[in-house]
């Protein structure tokens, strides 16, 4: 197999048992009984080989012997195209760099409010929260991204994992009131925490983990006090991004313009969510529109990624074209010399 191989240029087969089938032909002429003449009534004669002569047009062509041969050489090429030899591409290394990312989004009652522009529509906060981070989300090449929503409690929608495509469409579904309408941000926060210090436990190694905490108000259920919940993060050494969103009280829309009712700045805990920030050495944001909202996640997007090791990928790329169509023109060569000679 190692010269074959060779030969080949390969370096292997996916399917290696598929070479045993090149011994079929030989074990039938071996073991199956030879059985030619059985039963058939022929008549000889001396002038036998003068009537071929006459009907093969005057000549008596030799009967090649070598076609056995070329059939059973062919059979064994495409039972080596059967076991799908393969050749190792050049290495591919992933991104060498990246972060763990987890995602807490806030999902209480107030995410409902229709204060936010987005393409020129007025929408609610979670519809602007939702399309700024599906652009954030295909920036995120090479960081592993997790999902946390939160209301009355907190729950972990997606793991930390390199499909960002599976923690869109989990985002994509989540709707206002899914985890209740009270806002657990300390639950949230230790939830995170522990999910990273999971993940840890699964890999070797010390790493640098990253929670993104987006919130539109203060924290009104829940067992842990976000401040208890930030000291855990810190002592796992998990950074914490806090981004205040929303906008300045309530509003209602005539004619399609959005007129403020109060100042309701005080329905999001600037004070709170700053020093949850300051104390596990992540930085506080506050956005009240949807490009302020982008604006930050680009600036989270410049942060120091955390370096690590990534290990060289060899593709396998197929090589059983070569072989079969080997096999096919000797086997097609073997039965016109069968014919011919026949």
């Amino acid at each position: 197999m190692t010269l074959l191989g060779g030969w080949l240029g390969i370096d292997g087969f996916a399917w290696p048992w598929a070479l045993w089938a090149a011994a079929l032909p030989w074990l039938a002429h071996v073991a199956l009984p030879r059985r030619a003449g059985v039963g058939v009534t022929a008549l000889r004669v001396p002038w036998g080989g003068r009537l071929r002569q006459v009907a093969d047009g005057g000549a008596v062509l030799p009967r090649p012997r070598g076609f056995p041969w070329l059939a059973w050489l062919g059979w064994c090429l495409l039972c080596v195209a059967a076991a799908r030899p393969q050749q190792l591409g050049p290495a591919v290394a992933p991104p060498q760099s990246g972060r763990d990312l987890m995602l807490a989004v806030d999902l209480s009652a107030s995410m409902g409010e229709e204060d936010m522009q987005l393409g020129g529509q007025v929408v609610d906060r979670l519809t602007a929260a939702k399309a700024v981070l599906a652009d954030f989300l295909d920036r995120r090449v090479g960081d592993r991204v997790g999902l946390i929503v939160f209301g009355d409690r907190a729950f972990a929608l997606t793991p930390l994992t390199l499909d960002r495509d599976s923690v869109r469409q989990q985002l994509d579904a989540t709707v206002v009131g899914l985890a209740g309408r009270a806002t657990a941000l300390g639950d949230a926060i230790a939830l995170a925490v522990k999910r990273l210090q999971r993940q840890d436990a699964a890999q070797a190694g010390a790493r640098e983990h990253v929670l993104i905490v987006l919130t539109d108000g203060v924290n009104t259920a829940g067992v842990l006090e976000p401040e208890k919940a930030a000291e855990i993060a810190r002592d796992a050494g998990v950074r914490v991004h806090a981004i205040a969103f929303g906008g300045d009280g309530s509003a209602v829309s005539v004619f399609g313009f959005q007129l403020p009712l109060g100042g309701g700045g005080d329905d999001v805990d600037e004070a709170g969510l700053a020093r949850i920030a300051k104390l596990t050495g992540g930085r506080f944001f506050r956005a009240r529109a949807a490009d302020e909202l982008a604006g930050i996640y680009a600036e989270i997007d410049r942060l120091e990624p955390v370096q690590r090791a990534g290990r060289p990928v060899r593709p396998r790329i197929e090589r059983y074209p070569l072989p079969l169509g080997m096999g096919l023109a000797l086997g097609l060569l073997a039965v016109l010399l069968r014919r011919r000679g026949a």
